[in-house]
């Protein structure tokens, strides 16, 4: 299951169709109630569940915990690679992983701002080294069409709200600051129809942008009942990501 027990013989043994599973996360501030390794957590627990209850030949990749976060500059804790710096790193790993033999590659991200790269990085990787490449999330990023978690977020939780924290007090309870959870919800942006997240217009954002905490969203509500519900949804649809990627073919 993980590559990083395998031998090198084990490894070019393994059948060329078989999935090589990366989680990305980050490490970045979530606000005062969430710890900088919440990405990174979800991303690589579910990762994990999934590569586990799979029955097709797949192997999960060490995680990388440090990618591009550099939205959340304004605040300690967040620690990100330059743009060309994580390309570079993305591009190396699927190097390697063909040089091995192996031929398809999973990308499951944690982390939003991660999206747009991991795109690009998936083209270039199917362009030079021919790998069959995919980049799925735990949930769609509220910022790129998905649906918000929660009512009183007007579908504009997009950073340590009330999905997030669910999923934490799901999987890392003790890392989880009730006591210190307040709501940062960006109401302003529901007069525009057009300019937003999910909307058709995108707009480059700062975490800073949207209050002193550094989150955005409303984690007062936020259940480690939801949070399980949310976990167990997402390790499912990855186990199917998994089947497809293992046989997809154009």
């Amino acid at each position: 299951m993980r590559f990083t027990d395998l031998t090198g013989p084990q490894v070019a043994a393994l059948p060329a169709d078989t999935v090589a599973v990366l989680p990305l996360g980050a490490i970045e501030q979530h606000g005062p109630h969430l710890p900088v390794s919440t990405d990174l957590v979800t991303a690589s627990a579910a990762a994990e569940a999934a590569v586990s209850a799979s029955d097709v030949p797949c192997v999960l990749l060490p995680a990388l915990a440090y990618t591009k976060s550099d939205e959340h500059h304004a605040f300690p804790g967040s620690l990100w690679l330059s743009w060309d710096t994580l390309m570079r790193t993305l591009e190396d790993i699927g190097r390697s992983l063909a040089a091995s033999g192996l031929s398809r590659l999973l990308f499951v991200n944690g982390h939003g701002g991660n999206s747009a790269l991991g795109q690009v990085a998936s083209r270039q990787l199917r362009r030079e080294f021919g790998l069959r490449t995919f980049f799925a999330h735990l949930s769609v990023p509220v910022d790129q069409g998905g649906s918000g978690s929660a009512e009183t977020e007007y579908g504009l939780g997009i950073h340590g709200g009330h999905g997030e924290t669910s999923l934490m007090l799901h999987l890392r309870p003790d890392l989880v600051h009730m006591d210190l959870a307040v709501r940062r919800v960006p109401e302003g942006l529901r007069e525009f129809s057009l300019i937003g997240f999910g909307k058709p217009v995108s707009f480059g954002w700062l975490s800073e942008d949207f209050g002193p905490d550094g989150h955005v969203g409303d984690p007062t509500g936020a259940t480690p009942e939801h949070g399980k519900e949310m976990f167990d949804g997402a390790v499912g649809q990855l186990v199917r990501v998994i089947d497809e990627a293992h046989r997809f073919h154009t």
